[in-house]
């Protein structure tokens, strides 16, 4: 089968590959129909994520037909259509059973890994390094699933692949997001971010009640987009964010803030060419220019929510400003599971289409031209969708 695989860094190639085989009786294989390029696929695309080997397949962000299954599979039958959670689930540890889906204790073959760096585990993901398991990832034609009965949730007849296929990481992501800011009739929510979990996060926050959300960005046409999903937005290149912000908000400052940047901050203050030069210079792992501001900005007795990406070790961190503002702290990798219900839901009433992000469609077979796009944010490129198959069951809205 054709395959992206990391080949090191800024280097993907489409290559082939075995096809899937089932390993464990809890297994099902896919056939993959769209597929996505995400964000957090850039942190391995530009180096950034450790344990990465050559010829990794890439991916985390896919919905297919299932075309075989194991012995023990009992949900899921041949035919089905189904998204896959980007988190991989066993369903009965302490953190499954609690909904702490992420988290789950059994699914990461190289805990061992995380446990030294971070003390525990966490759950494996498809498509994201040997530290979190090594799993294929669904940039491919087939993708192996495991625990089958667990993770994925079967599409109705009907709905576009295009509506469904980011209920696998980025809908929820955004919707968790907004979800950890507790937001309250008349709250103000300040996005840092606007690529396509931002733009989630601003739409999601709406849903959840959210008087105003100021979307913060400097690529032109992920603003439009956000003003599109009826944000204010602020220009970081022309602006200064924190007066601006004050000036939204009567001089309060927003009630919670949502850091969708993560480790690869950009800006143009002495702390972010700080923290771009220690990371060029490896004396530091990750970029901390957004998260400071968004703590600097929120109000004293705010929420700092964090779905962006973070792996390593931040320099200059804050934390005295946000034990003397008395701010909570919510964060982590999504628990897709959690919401799929819900939100699957709210698409199917119509209060949101998913697809308003898409802005590229290719083959498998432009995937590398893809990634550079995207890496380049050129083309008006925020949100690239694949179709792995010829022949695959994609249904157009």
């Amino acid at each position: 089968m054709k395959a992206v695989c990391w080949n090191g860094k800024k280097d993907v190639r489409v290559e082939n590959v075995p096809d899937p085989k089932l390993l464990n009786p809890t297994d099902a294989i896919v056939k993959i129909t769209t597929t996505c390029i995400c964000g957090s696929d850039l942190h391995l695309y530009d180096g950034y994520v450790p344990t990465m080997q050559p010829g990794d397949i890439l991916g985390h962000e896919f919905m297919g037909e299932v075309v075989e299954t194991g012995k023990e599979v009992k949900k899921l039958k041949v035919g089905d259509r189904i998204v896959v959670p980007f988190t991989i689930c066993c369903g009965n540890c302490f953190y499954c059973k609690n909904q702490l889906w992420s988290l789950c204790s059994n699914s990461n073959p190289n805990a061992w890994m995380l446990e030294k760096a971070y003390g525990y585990t966490s759950a494996g993901l498809f498509g994201y390094s040997h530290m979190f398991g090594g799993y294929a990832g669904g940039q491919a034609e087939y993708a192996r699933v495991p625990f089958a009965d667990v993770g994925p949730m079967k599409i109705p007849d009907g709905l576009p692949d295009e509506k469904a296929v980011f209920l696998t990481d980025i809908f929820p992501t955004g919707y968790m997001a907004a979800d950890n800011c507790n937001i309250k009739e008349g709250d103000i929510v300040a996005v840092w971010g606007c690529g396509p979990v931002g733009q989630f996060a601003i739409r999601s926050a709406y849903l959840l009640g959210a008087h105003q959300v100021i979307a913060i960005d400097h690529v032109p046409e992920r603003l439009r987009m956000a003003e599109e999903g009826k944000a204010i937005t602020i220009n970081m290149d022309d602006e200064m964010i924190f007066e601006k912000l004050r000036e939204l908000t009567g001089g309060r400052g927003p009630d919670a803030v949502i850091d969708c940047v993560g480790l690869e901050a950009q800006g143009h203050t002495l702390d972010a060419w700080y923290d771009q030069v220690k990371a060029a210079t490896y004396m530091a792992t990750d970029r901390a220019h957004a998260i400071r501001q968004a703590i600097n900005c929120c109000r004293p007795g705010g929420t700092v929510s964090i779905p962006g990406v973070y792996g390593g070790f931040l320099d200059k961190f804050p934390l005295g400003a946000a034990f003397g503002k008395g701010l909570t702290f919510r964060m982590g990798q999504t628990h897709v599971k959690k919401y799929l219900d819900d939100l699957l839901g709210k698409i199917q009433e119509g209060k949101i289409d998913p697809s308003f992000v898409i802005t590229h469609r290719a083959r498998i077979d432009d995937a590398r031209k893809m990634y550079e796009t995207f890496a380049a944010r050129a083309a008006g490129c925020i949100k690239v969708i694949l179709q792995p198959n010829e022949n695959g069951s994609v249904m157009h809205a």
